[in-house]
């Protein structure tokens, strides 16, 4: 067996050919395709400091614009996704947990009356209306629409924060995670009510070690330790284990239509994603799962299960994309490339944590769960026939062939062995386009698919080729996007969520039809990716 690397915190052919037409087959809309290679080579080569300040003083100010703190709680608690009468207190809950006088007196001796006044603090309990649920420190939120502090966002946030020398925000941030998973359970997709069944992919492990190397702190990482273990748990029981093949699955434990969906995802048509979701079932043949466990004909009606899987699929952060058939409704029958790798990443460093610790056998028994990960996945995930990891359908026992970007992730992790990521890295002209990383290679309509490209994929991708030696098409894929970015912002002023990136664009409204059409300005991840990437360049720090 081929020895792979450890995971490290930063510190076209005829196959090609085949596997986009067996990509086609079973997924709506048409393939992306391979850029050119004269655009898949093409960045401006202006990624000078002189252009860059400008950028990166926005970065900086924007922790600022991003921050919420106890005295902005009535700005944090405002919510765009749910309906709200004018006039009437935002709610305010708190875990049962919690001392409500200690914690009303601890809030009133900083904040003024007048900003108290516009909240309701109240108990979590029965009859829990959407609302804003209570953290102990100041965060930073993606910006916009999504003004509450989001799980696998505020890991790029954090290393945002950290080349940016905010150590202090970057540690407030990670003791809000430990505080969700004592309070709340795990770490929440957002802080809010209609968010507290599911979580968010995991970077928890990611988070407490980046910052425990900015600032070594042993007492705090014993602290942080039996969080880290009780999160690690949801994700290796049922229902997110399964059990056959010992890897685990998205899975919300909710049920029925998510809140925010409703009120926060309507077209310019007024229609919410499930109105519209309804109306491509009534009129669209589908051949990548029986129709009828998702959409009742007769009655015009979703299911119980679309609901399950919609959910679900909004816990894998891929929201939506046909990933896992239309709209990701069957996400509960597939075991995830991303996920796996990013448990087989949480095993290893909890191991390097428990090590620090001094607690030898625990280490150990970490380490052999993510050796066990590592050949469960060899075994389901990888799929020698194309040189990709594909997710697998553990309910028909196949690989779906649907070429996804997170096929990068166990590259990131170290999971994958030299040969397994010289494979991958031979694919890598399915996915690189003008812009970066292209998240598949078929167009949808939905905002996780072709066109489109999201900063962390970028990273992700960008890392896990550079682990492996391929630091040249690291940094291109890196220019890549971050150019992008630079372009937008000159031409906006603003850095914002979503990228074309094969049009080389910030303009997703005429490609998108499934999602929300918005390009929501801040914005949190993209800062935090940018700065990453720029972190390597040479000449740079």
């Amino acid at each position: 067996m081929e020895k792979r690397p450890l995971p490290f915190r930063p510190r076209p052919c005829a196959l090609l050919a085949c596997l986009l037409a067996l990509g086609c087959a079973v997924a709506r809309g048409a393939p992306s395709g391979p850029a050119s290679p004269r655009l898949a080579a093409r960045a401006p080569a202006d990624l000078s400091e002189a252009r860059l300040g400008p950028l990166r003083a926005y970065i900086k100010s924007g922790w600022r614009r991003l921050l919420r703190t106890h005295q902005d709680i009535a700005v944090a608690a405002r919510d765009p996704k749910v309906p709200h009468e004018d006039g009437e207190p935002w709610p305010v809950y708190h875990s049962v947990k919690e001392d409500p006088a200690r914690l009303a007196a601890a809030l009133a001796a900083e904040v003024p009356p007048s900003i108290l006044q516009q909240i309701a603090l109240r108990p979590l309990g029965e009859g829990v209306a959407p609302g804003l649920l209570y953290l102990p420190r100041p965060y930073v939120v993606p910006g916009g629409r999504f003004n509450e502090m989001y799980g696998w966002d505020s890991y790029f946030i954090l290393l945002g924060l950290l080349r940016d020398g905010e150590v202090a925000l970057a540690r407030d941030m990670t003791e809000n995670f430990l505080y969700q998973i004592e309070h709340y359970g795990r770490v929440l997709n957002a802080n809010r009510t209609y968010y507290l069944s599911r979580s968010q992919p995991p970077f928890l492990t990611e988070m407490v070690l980046a910052v425990h190397e900015a600032a070594p702190d042993l007492d705090w990482l014993a602290r942080a330790f039996p969080a880290v273990e009780s999160y690690y748990k949801t994700w290796v029981r049922e229902p997110h284990l399964v059990p056959s093949h010992g890897l685990s699955r998205y899975y919300d434990v909710g049920e029925g239509p998510a809140p925010e969906v409703v009120t926060g995802e309507r077209d310019e048509r007024g229609r919410t994603h499930y109105e519209r979701v309804r109306a491509y079932f009534r009129t669209h043949a589908v051949a990548d799962y029986e129709v009828g466990e998702f959409y009742d004909r007769a009655r015009d009606q979703l299911t119980p299960a679309f609901y399950k899987g919609d959910r679900s699929m909004r816990e894998s952060g891929f929201d939506p994309s046909d990933r896992f058939g239309p709209f990701g409704a069957d996400v509960v029958s597939y075991l995830p490339v991303c996920l796996n790798a990013l448990l087989y990443r949480m095993e290893v460093e909890t191991a390097e944590i428990a090590n620090l610790l001094g607690r030898a056998p625990e280490a150990a028994a970490y380490l052999e769960r993510a050796q066990a990960r590592r050949a469960a996945v060899d075994a389901v995930l990888w799929d020698e026939a194309t040189g990709l990891y594909l997710d697998f359908n553990f309910q028909t026992g196949r690989r779906r062939m649907y070429p996804f970007a997170t096929t990068f992730y166990p590259l990131w992790a170290g999971l994958a062995s030299a040969t397994q990521a010289k494979r991958v890295r031979a694919n890598l002209p399915m996915f690189e386009r003008p812009g970066g990383i292209v998240t598949s290679t078929v167009v949808s309509g939905s905002q996780w698919d072709a066109p489109f490209g999201w900063a962390p994929l970028q990273l992700l991708a960008a890392q896990g080729l550079r682990r492996y030696g391929y630091a040249e098409d690291a940094g291109r894929i890196g220019d890549k996007f971050v150019s992008l970015v630079l372009e937008v912002f000159g031409a906006r002023g603003a850095i914002v969520e979503k990228y074309d990136v094969v049009r080389r664009s910030a303009e997703v409204g005429g490609a998108l039809r499934f999602g929300y059409a918005s390009n929501e300005i801040g914005f949190g991840w993209t800062n935090g990716v940018v700065l990453e990437l720029l972190s390597v360049r040479p000449g740079r720090h």
